[in-house]
């Protein structure tokens, strides 16, 4: 039973390391350091603060492909401000409300 409860706990601590996101500030990257790090990781959370609202932080998470999108979530392009561009192009997953849509881009 000992052994059961501890092959249990190490499988719940390897599942919760290996959904782990990452994290950036994208004021501290180039654009390029964005990409490559989304290309790298799959999917990021990338931090950054607001122009309109000083001191305000803003974030959103972001992937590399639709693999990494849930069902019935498709790719759309954003961009976020990163320490060499205003505005550097990212891919996030979104809501699809269009079936048709939904199918030509399903992971």
């Amino acid at each position: 039973m000992l052994k059961l409860l501890g092959t249990v706990a190490l499988l719940v601590v390897a599942t919760g390391q290996a959904q782990a996101i990452t994290r950036y500030q994208t004021m501290s990257m180039t654009c390029a350091q964005v990409q490559a790090a989304l290309k790298r990781d799959g999917v990021a959370i990338l931090r950054w603060q607001s122009k309109r609202t000083p001191g305000l932080p803003l974030y959103g998470r972001y992937v590399s492909d639709g693999r990494y999108c849930d069902r019935g979530e498709v790719i759309d392009l954003d961009s976020v401000p990163t320490a060499d561009k205003r505005s550097c192009t990212v891919k996030q997953c979104v809501r699809s409300d269009n079936d048709e849509r939904l199918w030509l881009y399903a992971p």
